[in-house]
């Protein structure tokens, strides 16, 4: 199936894809930690028109997260323009996207993640709370649920790697979206999400059991 994670330079995600067997791409204006033959350095938008079996997106969160909320009023033109890329994702003509961002305003100004999910639920002891956004696509299940509640993210030192390193994808829940987003191309389903009750609905002859973290 043909993949686009956008907004991740360093192809983690991109990666457990292709390792699956899928044509999966990673897309951002910076350059990859990877393999350049499977990015694109561009601006994802440029992408938009394409044809993509499914799209995994990482739209940035500095000016949407709540750990930034006191710096909020200072930033207005600037949250405004996180909140349009974030709502960009949502408006795409794909059957499957998935949106990730830590807690922050979207789930107010869009709507309730349809999942928060851990880095202790896929074997890293750390805590880093992230919401995923879900169409056409289920929800995780944890793979590996360990001891361990540390929370190394708030605690990267300064300098100029220090938001890379904070935002780059553990690598188990990265082999979580692929395993089970594999499935579920393989199958040719798509799970939807109602906005407005968050009701979850499979769109097969079998309907599966729900699973809430």
């Amino acid at each position: 199936m043909k993949i686009l994670v956008a907004c991740e330079f360093s192809q983690i995600v991109t990666q457990a894809f292709r390792n699956r067997g899928h044509e999966a791409f990673s897309c951002d204006v910076l350059p990859t930690e990877g393999n350049p033959e499977w990015h694109i350095q561009a601006p994802v938008e440029t992408l938009f028109d394409d044809d993509w079996d499914l799209i995994i997106a990482h739209p940035p969160c500095q000016h949407l997260a709540v750990s930034g909320a006191r710096w909020f009023k200072d930033k207005r033109e600037l949250q405004a323009l996180a909140i349009g890329f974030f709502m960009s994702f949502t408006m795409l003509d794909c059957p499957r996207i998935a949106i990730e961002n830590p807690i922050g305003i979207m789930s107010t100004i869009h709507r309730k993640p349809d999942q928060i999910i851990q880095p202790w639920m896929f074997g890293h002891g750390e805590t880093k709370a992230t919401c995923l956004w879900l169409k056409g696509l289920p929800k995780l299940v944890p793979t590996h649920i360990v001891d361990g509640r540390a929370n190394r993210v708030h605690r990267e030192p300064p300098g100029p790697d220090r938001w890379k390193n904070r935002s780059r994808t553990y690598r188990g829940i990265a082999e979580a979206f692929a395993d089970q987003w594999s499935e579920n191309l393989r199958l040719g389903t798509t799970a939807g999400a109602d906005s407005r009750s968050g009701v979850k609905a499979v769109t097969t002859n079998e309907r599966r059991p729900e699973t809430t973290l």
